[in-house]
């Protein structure tokens, strides 16, 4: 189901492992690799973490969906070992014994609810997945339409696996409103499924495009460019930043896995919390958790999204929000940008729906 966005985690884990060992290891001892494919079964999650415990690992790295973090997780914790998270996720949560990696609502959701209601439709209908991720998401966009004037019309949750009639009866309401702005919180096989639908019924995306958090560039090269093309997506990185550095880990991805092969911004996280983790290792001369939790917050890394650097208070990345749209190559058009990092807000404290988070923060 979303083995496809998975495998490309893994990769980028495995180059960041790779890149560490060939330049000395950490403090002359090579990174170890021990994996794991609990093949999308929240049991296997269960069984594999304590599989890996049992054979002495000290820290993870992984987990995609939220429900499989919140299963995986505990059992971390139980042993006093350290997850590195790479997925952007629905925020309202800290754990000591976990590093959140990718965004939270404050630096992908608003972002993107911002440049949705200064150039398209007021009026929204939101489509998720049925798991924790799309309904606390989901919250929070109705807010921040609502306090813009926006009008949300419908909200449709249908299965994590769906059948080609759930989203036969999604795109039915859609067509019924158009013009409209569809918030896709759609994962894996069903969100491909969905924009392909959403192609077949002739829905003009300049007018009523699909937006969403989750449709990176491997969902579009499963979808096709030419049903992505003209959708919108919020995220931290997309391979199409221009950096030395994101130009030098895109070379270094493709060499390895193919010159095709799509990188999102899950799978940069992924990356970038390795060499994080790396570093903090060296600084601290130990790999247990109390000594990477102490060491951690006080270095940043140079990221091919940006710099990032983890946040003491609440183990969660400055990142760096970015709203691109898919043009008719497949590739993602960066369309307004933040200036700097902005720092993790994971329980919105500082949450205002009313007011634009991109002012000042934008070109």
């Amino acid at each position: 189901m979303t083995a496809f966005v998975e495998k490309t985690l893994c990769n980028a884990v495995c180059l960041a492992v790779s890149e560490i060992n060939a330049s000395g290891g950490v403090n002359g001892r090579p990174l170890l690799l021990n994996e794991a494919d609990p093949k999308g079964e929240l049991r296997l999650f269960q069984s594999e973490t304590q599989r890996l415990l049992d054979e002495g690992v000290s820290n993870f790295f992984g987990c995609y969906l939220s429900s499989t973090r919140k299963v995986t997780l505990p059992i971390i914790a139980q042993h006093q070992k350290l997850l590195f998270y790479p997925t952007f996720y629905e925020g309202f949560e800290f754990s000591p014994n976990c590093i959140y990696s990718g965004a939270v609502p404050n630096q992908n959701t608003f972002w993107l609810a911002d440049y949705l209601l200064d150039n398209y439709e007021k009026k929204y209908l939101l489509v998720g997945s049925n798991y924790v991720f799309p309904y606390e998401t989901n919250r929070v966009m109705r807010d921040l339409v609502a306090n813009r004037d926006g009008d949300v019309v419908d909200e449709i949750y249908i299965p994590l696996d769906p059948a080609p009639e759930d989203i036969a009866r999604v795109i039915e309401k859609i067509k019924a409103a158009l013009p409209i702005v569809v918030f896709s919180t759609l994962v894996g096989d069903g969100a491909v499924a969905f924009y392909k639908a959403y192609k077949e019924a002739g829905i003009d995306p300049q007018t009523s495009p699909i937006a969403s958090l989750i449709t990176g560039e491997t969902e579009v090269a499963e979808i096709g460019a030419e049903a992505s093309v003209g959708h919108v997506t919020a995220a931290p990185y997309f391979s199409s930043v221009d950096s030395p550095q994101n130009t030098r880990f895109v070379t270094q991805y493709r060499a390895s896995y193919g010159e095709d092969a799509p990188i999102c911004a899950a799978a940069e996280a992924a990356y970038f919390q390795v060499h994080l983790f790396a570093e903090a290792a060296r600084r601290a001369g130990a790999v247990d958790r109390e000594s990477i939790l102490r060491v951690l917050p006080t270095f940043s890394f140079e990221a091919p999204q940006g710099v990032v650097r983890v946040s003491r208070e609440n183990h969660h990345t400055h990142l760096w929000p970015k709203v691109a749209i898919v043009d008719s190559n497949g590739a993602f058009k960066i369309v307004r940008e933040a200036y700097e990092p902005v720092p993790p807000d994971p329980y919105l404290k500082d949450f205002d729906p009313t007011h634009g988070q991109n002012d000042d923060k934008s070109f």
